[in-house]
């Protein structure tokens, strides 16, 4: 019931500038988003690798409406992972990166082709991430950014062709999206969402969007790719396993993801039992859209920030 409030809330300016401000915000953010910099980037990169875990990196950020926001951006990416590589923790790492902060959601009053910038980009990342023994995600935005993403993707496979991508089981056409990208060689994260979409294109009901789940991971754990299963629903997890061990599936042909800061200890669990699973890692200064998306998923995300606020006022 509050899901939607607070993703609401969030795009208000005054709301956004408010919570950006307050102490308090910063703490609890520290549970979600792993530091501000490279070197904290790295520092936890090393923690989850010590503990058996991989990792995809975010650099936070999005709809950024600058080129130079967006170079900026592309920045980022190539400074972190030319720092994985200097500590010997490039190989086998990911990451993961919005489009629209690196191009796609320029205005047409910049006289820029979004897309075009953005592929470029997209580009250098990938080749930097594959030239040291990393891989590359696009994350999955609203529905608007779906085709553009998409063709984006293709762009990028015809040099990298297991270049991942995120797809929303929470859209009504993610199911047709999910068996165009289930051939030989295919990574998909599969996620259930986290933005506000009207009805007429995403299921909105979370009992449907449970469904269209289970439906997702039926359609990879089928197909020839690598799944990765962005799930912390212990029934999701569950339905992961006993569908990977129905269609043979050894423990390197798919993968668990799971957020930095959320269930932990469920990430240590897997891994200990033989299971591949990777911690989508943020960090960086632009986290409010990340944190809000993180507090109207679960429940116990926003009981968290509110119990923070209630010990410090």
């Amino acid at each position: 019931m509050l899901r939607k409030p607070i993703l609401v809330v969030s795009d208000s300016a005054a709301v956004r500038d408010l919570s950006t401000r307050l102490p308090v915000t910063r703490t609890v953010v520290q549970r979600f988003v792993a530091g501000e910099t490279t070197a904290s980037a790295v520092a936890a990169v090393r923690s989850l690798h010590d503990a058996g875990l991989q990792v995809t990196l975010d650099h936070l950020g999005e709809n950024t409406v600058t080129t130079a926001q967006a170079d900026a951006t592309v920045a980022a990416y190539l400074e972190v992972l030319a720092a994985l590589s200097a500590a010997g923790l490039a190989r086998g790492a990911e990451v993961s990166v919005k489009l629209s902060a690196i191009g796609q959601a320029l205005p047409a009053s910049s006289g820029v082709d979004g897309q075009q910038y953005a592929a470029v980009g997209a580009r250098k990342i990938a080749d930097a991430a594959y030239g040291c023994g990393a891989r590359m995600n696009l994350d999955m935005e609203d529905h608007t950014t779906v085709d553009s993403t998409l063709a984006i993707l293709r762009e990028l496979r015809e040099a990298h062709p297991d270049v991942a991508v995120a797809v929303q089981a929470m859209l009504r056409r993610s199911e047709a999206d999910l068996r165009a990208l289930t051939g030989p060689g295919s990574r998909v994260r599969l996620v259930k969402g986290a933005y506000d979409e009207p009805a007429e294109v995403a299921y909105t009901d979370r009992a449907e969007v449970d469904l269209a789940y289970v439906r997702g991971m039926k359609i990879l754990m089928a197909g020839q790719g690598y799944p990765m299963i962005g799930s912390h629903d212990p029934r999701m997890i569950a339905i992961a396993e006993r569908l990977a061990a129905d269609h043979g599936r050894t423990p390197d042909s798919w993968e668990h993801q799971l957020l930095y800061g959320i269930r932990p200890e469920e990430q240590r669990r897997l891994a200990a039992a033989g299971r591949t699973v990777r911690v989508y890692l943020p960090y960086g200064t632009d986290w409010y859209g990340y944190f809000t998306r993180r507090l109207a998923e679960r429940p116990a995300n926003l009981l968290f920030f509110l119990r923070a606020l209630a010990t410090r006022s």
